[in-house]
């Protein structure tokens, strides 16, 4: 049995929950802070692949990345390239998974009592150590939630990654995309397994989650 698409997913989902995590946090950190007008609309632009179809949302980045298209070709002259890569596939993974972390991330700094920062403040801390010593901690379960939604949504990406990377076996495959040709091909069996394989990953990772809540 070939391996790859399960290190492939693994691969994928874990470097786009690492871009996804800072800069989910990033951007709900200086968007909780916004006027409510301006945030309603970066809302919307930060949420709209949450609500847009895989597909559309697979189309767009064609649009731009698209060894055709201008950005395309600007990034090919610098060896870059997102179509048909496995890094391709973390660009997509990132995008669709980006809504889930920023939203959940930017709850959890809303409900954050900001009267323990003001105090911070007059004991002399420096901001970075009030956000990372203070903040964070004080909103751990909305990161740390908003982190495996990401991981979760990104592992089982299948609409906007094989419009944008395909499925070549070795390359670019995936486990849902694995899933989808070997069903299309009758090779239910194969399909099953690859399912069960989703499901083991997804079960282990929810309930490592759990057991560190407990902890905390």
């Amino acid at each position: 049995m070939d391996w790859y698409p399960l290190w492939n997913s693994l691969r994928i989902a874990g470097i786009s929950c690492v871009i996804v995590f800072f800069l989910g946090i990033f951007f709900a950190y200086y968007a909780a802070k916004l006027p409510r007008w301006i945030k309603g609309i970066l809302d919307v632009v930060l949420t709209l692949p949450l609500v847009l179809p895989p597909t559309v949302c697979g189309y767009v980045l064609l649009m731009l990345f698209g060894v055709k298209r201008p950005l395309g070709i600007f990034l090919a002259q610098f060896g870059v390239k997102f179509v048909m890569t496995w890094y391709g596939g973390v660009l997509t993974a990132a995008v669709v998974a980006f809504p889930l972390m920023y939203r959940t991330a930017r709850g959890a700094f809303e409900s954050f009592d900001d009267n323990l920062s003001h105090a911070g403040q007059t004991l002399g801390l420096s901001d970075a150590y009030i956000f990372w010593r203070i903040r964070m901690p004080a909103c751990k379960q909305g990161i740390l939630a908003g982190t495996v939604l990401a991981f979760a949504r990104a592992l089982g990406e299948y609409g906007a990654t094989s419009m944008l990377i395909g499925y070549t076996p070795g390359r670019t495959a995936t486990i849902s995309t694995t899933v989808y040709q070997l069903w299309r091909t009758n090779d239910e069996a194969g399909a099953f397994t690859w399912v069960m394989v989703n499901l083991a990953i997804s079960t282990v990772v929810l309930l490592a989650v759990n057991m560190l809540e407990r902890k905390q």
